[in-house]
């Protein structure tokens, strides 16, 4: 059996099936699991995906947020276990790959067009 076709079959039963479409340019609220001391607390994190890495287990996403007028970015692990739940907010046009390009962009000009969809 191939190497890959393996490691894939093993993955399986560990990738969690009720992700939603993750698209970029949607704008994410993701809940992290934090742990302080021998409490654990979910901290939301919202902003603008900008980058999507699909790898199967280490798929990746790529969250920007502004923050005191401060780009702030943080990467993500879809499948991790400190993950709670990822809700989307809202979602938005875009035609390209990746968002790199807000990073160069400030106040309205880092607005995308929302984009309406049917339940």
């Amino acid at each position: 059996m191939n190497f890959y076709k393996l490691i894939n079959r093993i993955e399986q039963k560990y990738l969690n099936q009720n992700i939603q479409n993750l698209k970029l340019g949607d704008k994410i609220n993701v809940g992290v699991l934090i742990q302080e001391g021998k409490k654990q607390r979910i901290q939301n994190y919202q902003g603008t995906l900008i980058a999507y890495h699909r790898a199967g287990r280490n798929s990746t996403v790529t969250i920007r947020r502004i923050f005191q007028n401060v780009g702030v970015e943080r990467i993500f692990f879809i499948f991790s276990s400190n993950i709670q739940y990822f809700e989307i907010l809202r979602h938005s046009k875009v035609r390209r790959a990746k968002l790199y390009y807000l990073r160069s962009l400030k106040g309205k000009a880092t607005r995308l067009r929302e984009v309406f969809m049917k339940n």
